[in-house]
């Protein structure tokens, strides 16, 4: 998985070394797909982060990216990073929790 938040508290480390790898899926199926919250191992410290883009078909109006794609999130909710670098799926929007924060920063819209 990418993560494709500028971070500010990793810095370039988040990128540069290894990709994120996922640990757990917090979902019924334990299988992630767009709009998932994930537990995430960055750099050997557990992060976690919603899931923005997958490599998955196009199924149901969700679009299909050429990676999987997550955003790092604190235990609040909050976004790490300051911008989001890759657009995200429009249909987001209709799901509900701390997923509108990573919303309001991102920059454009599939």
């Amino acid at each position: 998985m990418k993560d494709v938040s500028n971070l500010i508290s990793l810095g370039s480390k988040a990128l540069s070394i290894k990709p994120a790898k996922c640990i757990r899926v917090y979902n019924k199926r334990n299988k992630g797909t767009i709009g998932d919250k994930v537990l995430v191992a960055v750099n050997g410290e557990m992060k976690r982060g919603w899931i923005v883009g997958a490599r998955l078909p196009s199924v149901n109006g969700w679009p299909r990216f050429d990676s999987n794609n997550i955003v790092l999130v604190d235990n609040d909710g909050n976004p790490l990073g300051t911008r989001i670098l890759v657009p995200i799926p429009a249909r987001l929007r209709s799901l509900s929790g701390d997923i509108t924060k990573i919303l309001s920063i991102a920059s454009s819209f599939v």
